[in-house]
């Protein structure tokens, strides 16, 4: 039996990468996928896919980073039972090189997205009960050079989720909110990265640029966006009701 028949979901960044196997994976589970991403185009190509596959899906426009564009998705949806939050960027460059701008766009996308994230998503999960589920990074438990931006970024959605869930339970509201901090996965991210595409072109292929960064001493191997997407469905399930203010660590023993 699909374990989301009858209960909708809201999926940010669902346009690719994680985003969209994680609509995918809820759909094929029974779940109405809400599909939203700054690209509505892409959005729109995965509620097509997910329909073709025989599921229920809609697209929208969200700027994950503008208050307005949430309460205008949320006017939309209607009733909700979970939230999937996986939208976010990255950049790569050492402290002393990193631009402010490009400081700030990180922490915008990635935290301020999720505090609007998590602040609609609990008004809108309120009444009926439901689960929010952040992806959050192992670079927020690990530190890695050249990372400062989407590491500080992504520790600090780890934190906030524990306070929104903290929240939830002293408050009396049935939503539960937890994070998922993966290492290296397969997605698009990673081929907007100047010293990605560098190892692209020096190795021959995203495969060899993949397993030459996965063989590296104090590496891992890369996971796909389809492993993240089961974990999600887990947090998301009715198996997972007595878990909540936890960070789910999916990275291949990265961080030990």
């Amino acid at each position: 039996m699909a374990r989301f028949a009858g209960r909708a979901v809201l999926v940010t960044g669902a346009a690719s990468g994680i985003g969209a196997a994680c609509a995918q994976t809820l759909a094929a589970d029974g779940a109405t996928v809400w599909c939203t991403d700054l690209r509505a185009d892409g959005a729109a190509e995965t509620a097509r896919r997910i329909e073709v596959a025989g599921g229920h899906a809609l697209a929208l426009a969200l700027d994950v980073t503008c208050e307005a564009s949430w309460e205008a998705v949320m006017a939309s949806t209607g009733s909700l039972d979970m939230v999937v939050h996986a939208a976010g960027i990255s950049a790569a460059s050492p402290i002393t090189e990193m631009t402010f701008a490009d400081w700030k766009r990180v922490h915008a996308v990635n935290l301020d997205g999720s505090f609007l994230a998590m602040k609609y998503g609990v008004r809108a999960l309120r009444e009926r009960g439901g689960s929010i589920t952040a992806i959050a990074s192992a670079s927020g438990v690990r530190p890695a050079p050249g990372a400062a931006a989407y590491s500080s970024s992504k520790a600090a959605v780890r934190m906030l989720a524990r306070v929104v869930a903290k929240e939830c339970l002293t408050g009396g509201i049935p939503v539960r909110v937890n994070t998922i901090s993966p290492a290296g996965v397969r997605t698009p991210m990673w081929s907007a990265m100047p010293f990605f595409q560098e190892m692209v072109a020096n190795l021959g292929s995203e495969d060899a640029a993949y397993a030459a960064l996965g063989s590296a001493p104090g590496s891992s191997r890369f996971a796909s966006p389809e492993d993240i997407a089961a974990a999600v469905c887990y947090l998301a399930s009715d198996a997972a009701a007595m878990i909540t203010g936890t960070d789910l660590v999916i990275d291949d023993g990265y961080t030990i």
